[in-house]
This record gives C-alpha cells, structure tokens and sequence, in this order.
C-alpha cells in the first residue's frame, strides 16, 4: 500500500501535459533525401470503382477407358477444377489504390482429362489494400471493412469445376455420354474507399497557394502553376520528425462556392476532406477580404454534412511575400479572432517550422481527445 496515495485522473493529467510539452519541444527534420527527378508527379487515389470478376469453372471431361484387355472399361473423364476467388486483403505494404486495375480477373480452373484425372485447381487472386479500407457494393451499402492487419473480403467466388462422365456413372447407366461444363464466376462491382487519407488535409480556395506549401513542407512535387485547378487529384507528402512520429500531409483540389451542389470538384473534394485527421486551411493573404475565404469554406463543410466542419483545423495566411498581404492580415486577424492564426509565405519559406509545430501540437492534442 502506497504512503502517498494519487488518483488515476491526476496521472492522466500529468501524462497529458508532458505529451503536450514534449510534442512542442519535438522540431520537424528536413528531409535528407532530395526530391525525385521524375517529371510525372505520382498523385494518390483513395477511391476506385472495381469489378471483379470470379475464374471460370473447369469442364468436365467425357472418356472412356481401353485397355489392352478390355476394350470397354467403363468412363473415366475426371472432374474440372474450381476456378480462383479475387480477394481483398489489408495490408501494410500498400497506401492508395493505384496499383489496383479496375478490372480484376481471376484464373480459370483446369478441365478434367481421361483416367480419372482432375483439373486443376486455380490459385486465388489476392489484391492487397490499405488497412482501413471500405468496401461498398453496387447500391452503395458497406459490405467490408478491412480496418486490420490479414483481413480478407471474397469480393467474387470463382466457378466450381464441372463433372466428368466418371461421375455421372448409376447401375442402370454405366456408360454415360455427358459431362457438365464449369460455371462462370461471380461478376460483381464494388467501391473501394479509404476511412482515413493522410493526418493533415490542405483546404483552400484555387490557386491559394497549397501545392507550394505541399512542396516546401515535403519531398512531395504536385503541380504548381499560376493557374486554377492545377491539382484534380490529391498529392502527398510525409513530414517526420525527431521523435521518430511521421505526419502525412495531403494537397487536396481546390473547393469552389457551392462544391455541396456538385460544382467544380464538389462531392469529390468534400470525401476527400472528410479522410484527413487534421483541416489546415490556407487563405490567400493577398486576395482582398481573405476573412470571406475562411466563412466560405466553412460555410460549404457544413453543408455537407457530418461532422467534417467540426473537425480540429488550423488557418494559416499564404503570401505574407506580397506587399497588400500585411495590410490585411491585421484585418484577418480581427474579422477571425482565431487564436492559431498564422501568416507564412510558401515560396519565401517564411514560418515554416513554427507551422510544422503548430500542426504537431494540434494533432497530439486531438490524439488526447480521443482517448478521453
């Protein structure tokens, strides 16, 4: 028995508290790696309309036996082999869906042969997916969820294989003349889906100036161009720091008015933003009144629904470089009065590492929530 006895709550405190100072005293790593020299930036696919498709069965095979002496030793067509499974498996060794083709086939099984010889059976399809992922049918409705590690999901059952006239053998029939052949497999559709995309999710109107920050932050090399709608895809980019913990940071497209009724990106945008822990949104400083910037996208996220517009969020002001930005960055902050406001430039590299900070510290602190 303890002399000084402390309560479960007030230890709790205590661990919450270090966890906090301790993730503000971690700093982000500059990568030591330089950036690729592909010219084609690898975007990431977190949604994709599939069909697969189960193997055929294998035919039945219709022989009959001749030996040296007995002419007429009754049937022998062996059976056909079962044709292969297309599965779904959760794996590590994955992070998107890009490897996934949008058709998936099986194997076909093998036909039966003379001698009683069986067909082979044909290996499984095994697609590997992220852990994590959804899996919804035709209508729509969650039919899987490969939220750990191994779990599989039959998405189409391969065809059984078809008998052979061996089988088909009574005492009235010893000589039948028939087989049966392999059945085709399952044909189905399905929409795989991630629950979670990235820890962080860049949110802003176009050419707000995310893509340059995706770029400055991380090894990452999404598009950057002075134009609108530049990324249609989103692109990541992993930010580690000392504390050995990785923070993935996503450059989604950019939202537009009315994206809830479809416009622009719309829906698609949305689902994406609804995968990030974490919603960064990036104002442009040197657009006039960035402040209707911020009620614009909040606007739209909570017209959409759920909880996306309650999610913990950061605003940061792009292209503090711009000589109008200072003037109303001071008008942002009183329009706002948000108390983690920060002004950077992307290009110049200004305030960078303090933003870096700014996100771990939000994001350890919403880990804390959650296990409350």
């Amino acid at each position: 028995m303890s002399l000084f006895p402390i309560s479960a709550q007030l230890i709790s405190k205590f661990l919450t508290k270090s966890r906090i100072n301790y993730c503000q005293v971690a700093t982000a790593l500059r990568p030591k790696k330089s950036k690729s020299t592909r010219k084609e930036a690898l975007y990431f696919s977190d949604a994709k309309r599939v069909r697969a498709i189960g193997g055929k069965g294998g035919d039945g095979c219709v022989s009959f036996l001749q030996l040296w002496c007995n002419e007429r030793a009754g049937p022998d067509g062996g059976d056909g082999g079962n044709g292969g499974h297309v599965i779904f498996q959760a794996s590590n060794d994955v992070r998107n869906f890009n490897h996934v083709n949008s058709v998936l086939q099986a194997v076909e099984g093998g036909i039966g042969s003379a001698k009683e010889c069986h067909g082979k059976n044909a290996k499984h399809t095994v697609i590997k997916v992220p852990v994590g992922t959804v899996v919804r049918n035709a209508q729509g409705l969650i039919v899987a969820d490969l939220g750990s590690v191994d779990l599989m999901f039959v998405a189409a059952r391969g065809g059984a294989g078809g008998k052979g006239n061996r089988f088909f053998t009574t005492d009235k029939e010893t000589s039948p003349k028939v087989c049966e052949y392999g059945p085709a497999g399952e044909d189905m559709s399905y929409m795989l889906e991630l629950r979670s995309m990235a820890e962080v999710g860049l949110i802003g109107f176009p050419n707000a100036g995310k893509s340059t920050l995706l770029n400055a932050l991380t090894r990452a090399k999404p598009k950057v161009a002075p134009y609108a709608f530049t990324t249609l895809r989103p692109h990541l980019g992993t930010v580690q720091y000392d504390d050995h913990v990785q923070l993935t940071i996503a450059d989604l497209p950019g939202l537009v008015p009315d994206a809830h009724r479809n416009k622009g990106l719309g829906i698609q945008f949305l689902k994406h933003a609804e995968r990030c822990t974490l919603l960064l949104f990036v104002l442009d400083a040197s657009a006039p009144e960035p402040w209707m910037q911020y009620k614009q996208l909040m606007h739209e996220l909570e017209q959409f629904g759920g909880r996306l517009a309650k999610r913990p969020h950061l605003v940061v002001a792009n292209k503090m470089d711009v000589e109008s930005s200072a003037s109303n960055f001071e008008q942002l902050q009183q329009q706002l009065q948000h108390p983690e406001l920060l002004g950077i430039s992307a290009k110049m590299g200004h305030n960078l590492a303090k933003l870096l900070g700014n996100i771990r510290v939000a994001y350890e602190r919403h880990k804390e929530q959650q296990r409350q």
